[in-house]
């Protein structure tokens, strides 16, 4: 049988969940980078654009051009950033959960 924890170790954050709340974090910038980008950078690229796409997760607002290029776009590796945060924040936060509720039993 074991005993039940004290005060400050039942309260106590693991690394866990630390790195879970960093990657939100990183997820949470990232988020506002590409959200500016579409809405504050390129807001008058609607105007001048003839093909415009426009993605709302993550947020962008790109023209493309005839030749195939995208003016406007968000940059890949703020994109890979945004996917990869928010991949590693639902994993660690659900592992930690997890094991929150094993110790608890």
């Amino acid at each position: 049988m074991r005993a039940s924890p004290t005060g400050s170790e039942a309260v106590r954050p693991t690394a866990l969940w630390g790195v879970s709340l960093a990657s939100l974090g990183v997820f949470l910038v990232s988020w506002a980078l590409c959200w500016v980008n579409a809405y504050v950078v390129n807001d008058d690229l609607p105007n001048t654009c003839g093909d415009l796409r426009r993605q709302s997760f993550p947020p962008e607002v790109a023209c493309a051009s005839v030749n195939g290029t995208l003016t406007g776009a968000n940059a890949g590796w703020i994109e890979a950033l945004f996917f990869a945060s928010l991949l590693v924040f639902v994993l660690l936060a659900s592992m930690a959960a997890t094991l929150a509720s094993l110790r608890r039993k």
